[in-house]
């Protein structure tokens, strides 16, 4: 049998008469075939319509003959020799339908057993058959199920054209309903698109008029004779294009030393932004208006998510913001002026703002197909956004779908008074991300007028963000969402990857714990993968979860998505497909395992005294060493964790805890708290929490599947992915955290650093949800250079540890 696991959260329970109500909307349930009086003969008229693509009986009889009902039955000759249908019967056809073979993923015998491995839901039965009432009740539950690929069954037979018969059928109530969630009866061939430029409330290029938008609309031709749709709304700087080869360009040399800070006594109000006062001009007065665009377009840079609703009823936009193809003004990488952009869009949506058809700006056009009901999409940056939006309280948008989003811009590209380059891109700061979303540079004309205005900006932008301190400030306090979170009143839904270290998993945290206590409705799902979607998972019904929120969140279905979904879905890091719901992550309440450092050891503290003890290691690597980890990080990574006479032996200190005997569930910040002496006036210090055991491990990358998933009928597709293990490996880095040693107080406080003098540190590393298994060991690796994200200077440093008053703070989760 295979090991493939459902787990679905969306599945809404649903009263039988309801059942019956919604089968008949979706004509699963007629005039005719509720006068059938032999749950056979309904089975049978079930799967007649589960097969769109056949128009006669007797291609549907050679379908239904190709199944087996048991293990000397097929499903024809079974529905037409019996009365009755059994629950056996009735799971070995439903089995195959849902993709599964017999013999393989499950045994005719006993498909129940299958349906309990598998986690697909049995529906309720009295006996050994089913009763009418019964069958049809199974049907429902049967249309909400997961099939081998990972659809519903129902979005399963859309694809094969279930729904197209109903598409322009002027007695199907649309949006059409099913199970709390919309259905696909919008035509997408058919779709109308349209360009509009919204008129922001900012002059970003100073040119003495308001910055106009370009903003994409994809709408259902339904709009057009009166339907009011809600709006799946996603800013994405990337949109009209990038300037990548000039962002290369830019990159940053992190083959630098730290340098030595000045010691400072900032307080918080001396580095908190001030809000810009400067007037922004009037905005253009509006003469006429229209419903007709003057601008179409061909195709978007789309998302698959996005591409499913539009399936199903809702419009979507896209729109680029300032400084990018087409619009005005100029980029500026996370600060409030990219807010002001990001919900002008929104404001348009909800009927407070203007757009005009063109950049004439002669003719204003409103969004006037709106239910003015907007909810924000997208990952990493597009999420960003989505974030920085939902801090503004800006009315019209009711929920955000943020995934692997920045909350900090400071948690992006710094941490602990350090600069840290996002996993995978050293020397990427907010000046190469403005560049390349700069996508106004991409037309020649345009650039030209705007290219002395730019290059000043970009100059700004540089010496803004401070490479030479990594401090926290102004700039950098300009661009943290997190003060605002008083103001959001949209419903959230975050995202995030627990092994994400792009945007790393602080920024979900730190959001996460500033929004507990906010009478918003507030969920959170958390994956093993790194920076990706995971709309198109095979484990998960996460487009069924988007789909029982946005349906409720946007069109005002009361489908109890804020109750049914739990607060807390992870992913489990051991066993594949598995997927836990849990009411919290890092909740203040978890409790604490300490474990003192005692030479190579993590040892208990309820077990062992510490012991006084200094143990140093030095920086410094010889020179060709050093230049092939500057161009082979993996190779890095490797030597760093592993054996301790290897080529790091001497530049790092492994700590090790006893073998676990029982599992240990890691939830939320460790801490190390230290002792260190430098022997120079400059330092800082990288950790990783490891774990130590050779096993196989999910990878962080998901495998594709070879199966492609329609979005609705003859529409877009994506592709099935899923997290697989990998061979086996000895060791995986749980988390991290890096600290400058002259920020021991906070970010922006600068200490002095004498040579040689032990002071006291204390690191919170970046949050986790890790399951540690009994066997194998927890590890803390202790050094200074991260090659991965540090600075890499190669300096004469020579770092101690004082011990005897060093500890690490585990919080962790009973299992």
């Amino acid at each position: 049998m295979i090991n493939l696991r459902n787990q679905q959260f969306a599945i809404r329970p649903t009263q039988p008469a309801n059942a019956l109500r919604e089968l008949e909307q979706i004509h699963f349930l007629t005039a005719a075939n509720q006068q059938l009086t032999s749950p056979s003969a309904l089975l049978r008229d079930f799967y007649d319509k589960s097969w769109p693509e056949y128009t006669t009986a007797n291609v549907v009889d050679q379908q239904l003959s190709n199944l087996m009902a048991t293990p000397d039955l097929d499903g024809l000759a079974f529905l037409a020799q019996h009365e009755t249908v059994s629950v056996t019967g009735f799971y070995n056809l439903a089995l195959q339908r849902l993709g599964f073979t017999p013999g393989l993923d499950f045994q005719l015998t006993d498909p129940l057993a299958a349906m309990a491995k598998i986690q697909l839901p049995v529906a309720d039965h009295a006996g050994n058959d089913f009763t009418l009432a019964e069958l049809k009740q199974a049907w429902y539950l049967l249309l909400t199920t997961h099939t081998k690929t990972g659809q519903t069954f129902l979005d399963h037979l859309t694809t094969h054209g279930y729904f197209a018969p109903m598409v322009h059928d002027a007695s199907v109530e649309k949006p059409l309903i099913f199970n709390g969630k919309s259905q696909a009866v919008f035509d997408t061939t058919q779709l109308i698109r349209e360009v509009v430029y919204v008129e922001s409330p900012q002059d970003t290029d100073h040119d003495g008029q308001r910055d106009l938008l370009k903003a994409e609309v994809i709408r259902p031709a339904e709009t057009e004779t009166g339907l009011k749709v809600p709006v799946l709304y996603t800013a994405s700087p990337y949109n009209q294009g990038t300037n990548d080869e000039a962002g290369d360009q830019m990159m940053h040399n992190v083959n630098v030393p730290l340098e030595p800070k000045q010691p400072n006594d900032l307080t918080l109000a001396d580095v908190t932004a001030q809000p810009d006062t400067t007037p922004i001009p009037d905005p253009r007065p509006v003469t006429t208006t229209t419903k007709t665009a003057e601008e179409t377009f061909a195709r978007e840079q789309s998302y698959t998510l996005n591409d499913y609703f539009l399936a199903r009823g809702f419009a979507v936009v896209y729109a680029a913001g300032i400084g990018t193809l087409d619009s005005d003004g100029v980029r500026t990488t996370g600060d409030p002026e990219e807010t002001t952009s990001t919900i002008a869009i929104i404001e348009w949506l909800a009927g407070n703002r203007t757009a005009f058809t063109s950049r004439a700006a002669t003719q204003a056009i409103p969004a006037w197909w709106s239910n003015h009901a907007v909810a924000m999409t997208g990952r990493s940056y597009l999420g960003t956004l989505a974030t920085a939006a939902a801090t503004t309280g800006v009315e019209g948008l009711k929920t955000v779908i943020s995934e692997a989003a920045i909350s900090n811009w400071y948690d992006y590209y710094r941490d602990g008074g350090l600069v840290i380059a996002p996993g995978g891109f050293p020397g990427e700061d907010t000046d190469v991300l403005a560049e390349e979303t700069f996508s106004r540079q991409l037309k020649a004309g345009d650039y030209h007028r705007i290219q002395a205005k730019w290059q000043a900006d970009l100059a700004a932008i540089t010496h803004g963000q401070d490479r030479k301190t990594g401090n926290y400030s102004t700039y950098w306090d300009a661009r943290n969402y997190l003060k605002n979170v008083k103001n959001i009143k949209a419903d959230l839904l975050l995202v995030h990857g627990l092994n994400d270290w792009n945007v790393k998993p602080r920024n979900v945290n730190n959001l996460w714990n500033a929004v507990r206590y906010l009478p918003v409705t507030k969920k959170l799902i958390l994956h093993q993968g790194q920076h990706i979607y995971i709309n198109a998972f095979r484990s998960i019904d996460y487009t069924d979860i988007v789909n029982l929120w946005l349906t409720h969140e946007l069109l005002g279905v009361d489908n109890q998505a804020e109750t049914l979904l739990p607060n807390v879905i992870i992913q489990d890091n051991v066993t594949p497909e598995t997927w836990h719901a849990t009411d919290d992550w890092d909740a203040p309440s978890n409790p604490t395992r300490v474990f003192n450092l005692q030479h190579d050891e993590l040892v208990d503290e309820t077990t062992h005294e510490p012991m006084e003890f200094a143990t140093s290691f030095s920086d410094q690597l010889p020179v060709a060493q050093y230049q092939r980890y500057t161009k082979d990080i993996d190779a890095w990574q490797t030597a760093l964790l592993g054996d301790k006479h290897n080529d790091m032996f001497g530049h790092r200190l492994i700590f090790k805890s006893a073998v676990l005997k029982d599992d240990l569930v890691l939830d939320g910040k460790p801490t190390v708290k230290l002792q260190v002496a430098v022997n120079q006036p400059v330092g800082m210090l990288s950790f990783q929490i490891v774990d130590y055991g050779d096993a196989k491990r999910l990878g962080v990358s998901p495998t594709p599947l070879r199966v492609s998933l329609d979005e609705g009928y003859r529409w877009r597709e994506d592709n099935l992915r899923e997290f697989q293990t990998t061979k086996p490996t000895p060791w995986k880095m749980i988390t991290k955290g890096h600290r400058n040693l002259q920020n021991r107080t906070n970010a922006y406080h600068v200490d002095e650093l004498k040579p040689n003098q032990f002071y006291d540190l204390s690191v919170t590393l970046q949050p986790t949800h890790y399951r540690l298994l009994a066997g194998h060991q927890l590890g803390l690796v202790i050094y200074a250079t991260d090659f991965s994200m540090t600075v890499r200077g190669n300096q004469d440093l020579q770092y101690s540890i004082q011990l005897g008053a060093s500890s690490l703070t585990i919080p962790f989760v009973e299992k």
